[in-house]
């Protein structure tokens, strides 16, 4: 029985491919947040009793602008944020259309081929999600 600051806040997110318009290599979305000044995958909170599949594509879709297919389960993080644990299930999950507008969450979006958004990730441990990805879709 867990009380008080102890909840696990719950969390869903995507690592958002797609293939490159220019010239077919796969391609990273990672979003910019202005209230942390940092870059991560799309991901939030879960409503209360929301499926996190669902709640990840909301998500995306809230964030980005885009529409995903969501595939493969990839890991769930386990961290502190604000001194509570916090776990955020992820996905992979393709964009099949939509355009990014900046909002009050997301000001800047990147589209980057592994390499480079695994260096352009704030947190460490979102790096393994693009590992994860890459086992995903076969192509590490």
């Amino acid at each position: 029985m867990t009380q008080g600051n102890d909840t696990i806040v719950q969390a869903a997110g995507c690592v958002l491919w797609r293939r490159s318009p220019v010239h077919g290599e796969l391609e990273i979305c990672l979003v910019h947040r202005p209230k942390y000044d940092d870059w991560s995958h799309p991901k939030g909170k879960l409503k209360r009793g929301e499926d996190p599949l669902a709640g990840a594509i909301r998500e995306v879709a809230e964030e980005t602008g885009y529409t995903a297919a969501p595939g493969a389960r990839l890991p769930t993080m386990h961290y502190l944020a604000n001194g509570r644990p916090k776990q955020v299930h992820y996905w992979a999950a393709e964009v099949i259309s939509g355009d990014f507008t900046p909002n009050a969450e997301v000001d800047r979006i990147l589209w980057l081929p592994p390499t480079a958004a695994r260096n352009r990730l704030t947190q460490p441990r979102d790096r393994t999600l693009v590992d994860a990805l890459l086992t995903a879709l076969h192509l590490a």
